[in-house]
């Protein structure tokens, strides 16, 4: 046991501890997930979370150590979103013709998640910085910390509503789609995929991507609509009101 726990000090200040941990955990949860036959509440991003943070907290291992190994997975987030970009490029032709829709989409999208936000904090009597980072949690997280920012909210607070809602719309957006029963043929996995990039951003589109090869080109086209109107509306709006 001694030397067990001599080992176990001897890893967790390394940074391959960080690196190692989540990439051991991630796959052990995708193969539970493949095996559940990929049921929405077994979604591996959700459970390598809850792993990785449990851990952390019971062996008492503060989160810099972990992110200095970590974050060399966080480096290729970048890569992975530029990478959604192919999909789109197949479906070229198509998105030609209904630009202008789509744009219209989620110009709605935006101010509907915006919005909901809001009056979300305003019924629940938030604070008003704990209510602005609230507003840009249907944009990926980096983003969000960005506009949190600008608008006078907490970034750190805002990356953490932006994961929790993610996880909530890949968790539940099948389940809510079936219940408004959105068909499952090329226009409504298109439908589906856009609405879970537009309120659930880059987990969403992951989620819609593993489902459907349409639902994760249009949730991917979402991810990008919303960083951008977001980036460029959400500041702007309450620097006028």
């Amino acid at each position: 046991m001694p030397k067990f726990v001599e080992l176990w000090v001897y890893l967790s200040a390394t940074p391959l501890f960080g690196l190692t941990a989540t990439l051991v955990v991630y796959v052990l949860a995708q193969a539970a997930y493949a095996r559940l036959g990929h049921a929405p509440w077994a979604n591996p991003v959700l459970w390598t979370v809850l792993c990785l943070a449990s851990g952390l907290l019971l062996t008492g291992v503060p989160y810099p150590r972990y992110f200095a190994g970590a974050q060399f997975i966080h480096f290729l987030l970048g890569p992975a979103v530029v990478a959604l970009a192919w999909p789109l490029w197949q479906r070229r032709e198509e998105l030609r013709r209904r630009w202008w829709r789509l744009l219209l989409a989620a110009l709605a999208g935006g101010i509907a998640a915006s919005g909901s936000a809001l009056l979300l904090a305003w019924a629940l009597n938030l604070p008003s910085d704990v209510a602005l980072s609230l507003v840009p949690k249907s944009v990926t997280a980096p983003v969000a910390m960005g506009i949190a920012e600008k608008i006078g909210g907490i970034p750190a607070l805002a990356a953490v509503f932006a994961v929790i809602t993610g996880l909530v719309g890949a968790l539940a957006g099948k389940y809510l789609f079936d219940a408004l029963r959105i068909p499952t043929n090329q226009a409504g996995w298109a439908a589906r995929g856009f609405a879970l990039g537009t309120a659930s951003h880059g987990i969403g589109a992951a989620r819609a991507l593993q489902v459907n090869a349409d639902a994760g080109a249009y949730a991917g086209l979402a991810l990008g609509l919303q960083v951008v109107l977001a980036s460029l509306l959400i500041p702007l709006a309450f620097r006028w009101f």
